[in-house]
């Protein structure tokens, strides 16, 4: 990891740690070109999702809740998907 990627991962844990308590159920939302959708899915396979496209129609918002044991998961999930290309995590 670079050092902007450690700075957001080590913002992140602290947050995330600040207004959660371990294991939790963590809500994922990402916003993807449409065609990308079954790629967010697929790294998802046991996970229920649930998708809304944008106006246009060219975009997808993603949203997945996921039972999460702490913070150290949830950066790993947003690491995982950011390989995505067009891919926009909220």
């Amino acid at each position: 990891m670079n050092t902007m990627e450690v700075d957001w991962a080590d913002s992140l844990r602290e947050k995330l740690d600040q207004h959660y308590s371990w294991p939790s159920l963590y809500t994922f939302k990402f916003i993807v070109p449409r065609e990308k959708v079954m790629e967010v899915k697929r790294l998802f396979p046991k996970h229920e999702s649930t998708e809304k496209n944008s106006k246009n129609g060219n975009y997808t918002s993603v949203t997945l809740q996921m039972m999460m044991p702490g913070s150290e998961a949830v950066i790993d999930v947003y690491n995982l998907v950011a390989k995505i290309e067009g891919l926009i995590a909220l």
